[in-house]
């Protein structure tokens, strides 16, 4: 008898916890460079985020098109947690760059918007990683006890 199994249906990246973490994670690099920009920060704080806004981007749409799973001779999930800390360092650097002087409101807004998004790419690496950690190598599908077949 043909033990026949409904095929999963996966929810799409958009609706899932990842997926509204990334999308929190690049409004909040979004905003911080606007602020910059707008109060004419230095360079630096500009270039740092609007990379992080493309790399961010970048994911966002690989996850949509599930392009994940069509590349498989790379691993995505590592290279998203790299992403996640380097962001978290970058960030953290740039907000404590723009919070410490005496500025203009505008730039301090940046900062403790970069400081937001520090914590979010925090979130969103723990997320990676915790889905690493319980789901190595993809779902487990758990066969019943009859099935078992036993060596003599």
């Amino acid at each position: 008898m043909d033990n026949v199994q409904p095929k999963i249906k996966h929810r799409p990246f958009c609706f899932s916890v990842k997926g509204h973490v990334k999308m929190l994670r690049l409004a909040l690099t979004v905003t911080s460079m606007t602020f910059f920009i707008v109060a004419q920060a230095p360079e630096p704080y500009i270039v740092i985020t609007g990379f992080e806004v493309t790399v961010i981007l970048f994911f966002i749409l690989l996850y949509i098109f599930r392009l994940d799973r069509l590349m498989k001779w790379l691993f995505w999930p590592l290279l998203d947690i790299i992403n996640s800390l380097v962001t978290t360092v970058f960030m953290l650097i740039v907000s404590v760059l723009a919070l410490i002087p005496e500025t203009t409101t505008l730039t301090v807004g940046g900062g403790v918007f970069a400081l937001v998004t520090a914590v979010c790419c925090l979130a969103d690496g723990a997320l990676i990683y915790r889905k690493l950690l319980f789901n190595p190598s993809g779902p487990y599908q758990k066969k019943p006890v009859h099935e078992k077949k036993e060596v003599l």
